[in-house]
Order: C-alpha cells, then structure tokens, then sequence
C-alpha cells in the first residue's frame, strides 16, 4: 500500500475511534473498560468504509472522504450496534428455545 492511502487509512481509523469515545461521553452510560474499546473498535470499523467511492473517483479530495468518514462514525456504528443487539438478542432466544426442548 502506497504511503499515502496508509496515512488516509490511519486517518480514517483514528477519527472512527475519536467518533466512538465521543458518543460514550455524552451518553448516560456507566463507563466502563468494555464499552470504552467497544465504542472504540466499532467507530473504528465503521469510517474506513468512506474509502469505498475512492473506488470510483478516485481523485476525490481527502477532504471529502473524511467527511463521510465522520458521518459514518456517527450514524453507522449506531446502526451496526442496534442491529447487532437484535441479532443476539434473535439467536439468544432461539438458543434457549432449542436448549428447553432438549432437556
């Protein structure tokens, strides 16, 4: 990888994680460990996804792909933790329903 998308790449990961340790601030929960590095890594996971239309212009400015960045910080780590919570909440009960049936 050339320096320069390694650089745009740390810039993206960092911003993620700054996003994410932002909203655990200004919320109402207990801070703990666990949920500082998870808010962390999901932020984190979630603003390299702005590279993706470097796909097709890639001679967007920096400028703009960090602006989505922030944007999916914000929005998409919301949205992947309440989807995730759905999802073990699903395979939860359908675990417990399975366990019941074979006691």
């Amino acid at each position: 990888m050339p320096n320069g998308e390694t650089s745009l790449l740390a810039k993206l990961l960092l911003i993620g994680a700054v996003i994410g340790l932002g909203q655990l601030m200004v919320s109402s929960e207990q801070i703990t460990a666990r949920l500082l590095f998870g808010r962390m890594i999901l932020g984190a996971a979630v603003a390299p996804l702005a590279a993706i239309p470097l796909l097709k212009f890639p001679d967007m400015p920096e400028l703009v792909v960090v602006g989505i960045a922030c944007a999916l910080g914000i929005l998409g780590s919301a949205f992947i933790e309440a989807g995730l919570r759905r999802l073990a909440e699903y395979w939860m009960k359908r675990w417990g329903s399975k366990r019941n049936e074979t006691e």
